[in-house]
């Protein structure tokens, strides 16, 4: 029975700490229940303000969860050997080591792993040296929400295969 003040056509979202954020079970409609894989990511990106809003967005959407969060690329190679996220969604230009050369050793370091190259220069040469790096897309910062999530959701089924 779905509780009275919940539409019948909402998801209601219910997490349980033991799946240790691997699956979410979908509850709505008459007693329809679903299990989903969650989809674990690492935002990098230099400003604090950038990763929130990503954060903010992306909680928005059922089968994803953050694992974690850095500000230049060295932290994102620290965190990935602890939290091993499907996708890493990457600043391409960051100080220190930036989101390019991350790619390079992260690619090197963990070669199943996908990363989507965010960056606010939407330029064939930075494309060109993201898929260089081994980025498995390039998209601008200026690209639609709905288009973010598309192609994360693509980057983490190539990893899934």
């Amino acid at each position: 029975m779905v509780h009275p003040l919940v539409a019948p056509m909402t998801p209601l979202i219910l997490h349980y700490r033991h799946q240790k954020q691997t699956e979410r079970v979908i509850a709505g409609g008459k007693n329809m229940m679903e299990t989903i894989p969650m989809i674990r990511l690492l935002l990098v990106d230099d400003q604090a303000a950038v990763r929130r809003g990503l954060r903010m967005r992306l909680a928005l959407e059922a089968d994803f969860v953050v694992a974690g969060e850095a500000e230049d690329g060295a932290s994102a190679l620290a965190l990935m050997r602890e939290l091993h996220p499907d996708v890493v969604v990457m600043d391409a230009q960051m100080p220190g080591m930036d989101g390019i050369i991350a790619t390079v050793a992260l690619r090197a370091a963990f070669p199943e792993a996908a990363v989507v190259i965010l960056s606010l220069h939407d330029d064939l040469a930075t494309r060109k040296q993201a898929t260089a790096a081994g980025a498995t897309a390039f998209l601008s910062k200026h690209a639609a929400d709905t288009t973010l999530v598309d192609v994360l959701r693509r980057a983490a089924e190539r990893t899934r295969r």
